[in-house]
């Protein structure tokens, strides 16, 4: 049986790192998830009038199939159950075990090198400047039919930030020893040839 292999993706909102963590995971060959779609499915069953803590303990495998989990709307009361303890607690064994599956995981999120798997062999933390990371977000959302303008998604891309950064539990941050890659000025092949190269250096050794 493989041993497990983890690599942990964290960065604020539209850095994007879950581009980045798909493509690292096939290249790989390992399994992947996006942390981000549990604190969003929690969200998403808060916005129905469900209690977040409730709604993360009872959890399933479907809540992540929902369709309308990349709205700005679900994406901020995402962001507000993330600083519930309890809810953190509840989706924390989940993660983990995800991690250290046979064969290896690759998961991106806020605080996967931080606080989820602290000792991943591979953290990297991915990065971008606010207004380059608005600028992202607001085509993925035109792209998808939302009636949006830059300075609103500026505004909410900072405000998740700041509620991020400044939370008491699991505050977004790089590992003291993650490979940080600020893909401001990089185009999506380069971001990712980057990431590969830093996994492929930590496989090595």
């Amino acid at each position: 049986m493989m041993s497990p292999f983890t690599v942990a993706i964290d960065g604020p909102a539209a850095a994007g790192k879950g581009t980045i963590s798909k493509a690292v995971a096939a290249h790989f060959d390992l399994a992947h998830l996006d942390t981000g779609l549990l604190y969003r499915a929690v969200g998403a069953r808060m916005l129905q009038g469900e209690d977040p803590i409730a709604a993360a303990q009872n959890l399933v495998a479907g809540d992540l199939e929902n369709t309308d989990l990349r709205t700005a709307a679900v994406a901020q009361a995402a962001s507000k159950v993330a600083v519930i303890p309890e809810v953190r607690a509840a989706l924390l064994d989940f993660q983990r075990a995800f991690a250290r599956r046979s064969g290896g995981a690759v998961l991106d999120g806020r605080d996967i090198g931080t606080v989820i798997c602290p000792q991943a062999e591979v953290k990297l933390f991915v990065t971008a400047s606010a207004e380059v990371r608005a600028q992202r977000r607001l085509a993925e959302l035109v792209a998808n039919g939302f009636d949006t303008d830059f300075d609103t998604v500026l505004s909410d891309v900072k405000t998740r930030d700041d509620r991020d950064m400044t939370r008491a539990d699991a505050p977004l941050r790089p590992a003291e020893d993650a490979v940080v890659i600020d893909t401001s000025e990089l185009d999506v092949q380069a971001a990712i040839a980057a990431a590969i190269e830093a996994v492929s250096a930590r496989k090595a050794t």
